[in-house]
């Protein structure tokens, strides 16, 4: 499936080299096939998939970046669709040229491949506004208390974290509901505080009346933050510093696309 470049960044200045030929093996095979062939995988945010039968066929900040790839190097987007077992190692068949499918940077990863970041994921720790323990609470630093307990589900990496982060404050693990996080601890008083990924934040800020989050802005947290980006084979390094220039020069872009579809504003 092919699609013609879109108008997302029409208007930015071209500021990354495009390697010359000869130059970037990937590069002149790309320039030569005429597309960008990319795999996807919709995921929130970063990847959404546009199920409406018009108009583009993603949006998100993966989107706006691919694009922009392929603006750059004059060619259409191919996208080429994966599952969650294979947006990595379609790498190294050389079926795509790049995994825009949304991934977590993990030192395992980066063993097979090479990543150009454009975003992150991370946590918030959300309480009931109304709860007296978090009164005088201003920051995440601020609930290393033992009065303070963090409720979390089972299995989760939120453990390891906070016993490294918060090593004062008491955790209690809870078997997982399908929900985002166990504010019916909350409500239960059984926790003062439960992890919520930063992208849901806006959303349960909605859905759930009185509560509070911390750090205050949630959706520029850093706690627990884990690179997202996307991947190519190894071994391709001009390619790499082409992908990683162009990250670069539109990450203001990337990222309010990114804060519009969280907010859905």
């Amino acid at each position: 499936m092919v699609f013609a470049l879109t108008a997302t960044t029409a208007n930015m200045a071209i500021a990354a080299d495009v390697p010359a030929q000869g130059v970037s093996q990937r590069v002149d095979e790309i320039k030569a096939r005429g597309s960008l062939r990319v795999a996807v995988l919709g995921e929130m945010p970063w990847l959404i998939e546009n199920t409406a039968g018009e108009g583009e066929a993603f949006s998100g900040p993966s989107w706006v970046l691919a694009n922009e790839y392929a603006k750059q190097l004059g060619v259409s987007l191919e996208l080429v669709p994966v599952s969650h077992e294979t947006k990595i190692p379609i790498i190294a068949t050389g079926q795509v040229d790049v995994t825009i499918a949304p991934l977590s940077i993990t030192a395992e990863r980066e063993k097979v491949v090479d990543f150009a970041i454009y975003s992150k994921s991370s946590i918030c720790l959300v309480g009931k506004a109304s709860d007296p323990k978090l009164a005088d609470v201003a920051t995440v630093d601020d609930l290393n208390r033992d009065d303070i307990t963090m409720a979390f589900f089972v299995g989760t990496a939120v453990e390891p974290w906070a016993n490294g982060r918060l090593p004062n404050m008491q955790v209690r693990g809870v078997g997982g509901t399908g929900a985002t996080a166990p504010i019916e601890e909350l409500q239960s008083g059984r926790a003062n505080v439960v992890p919520l990924d930063n992208t849901k934040w806006p959303e349960l800020d909605k859905a759930v009346s009185g509560l509070t989050v911390f750090p205050a802005d949630c959706l520029a947290s850093q706690e627990m933050a884990t690179p997202v980006g996307h991947a190519i084979d190894k071994n391709q390094p001009e390619f790499l510093a082409f992908l990683r220039a162009v990250a670069e020069e539109v990450q203001p872009l990337v990222t309010a696309e990114e804060i519009r579809v969280i907010t859905g504003e």
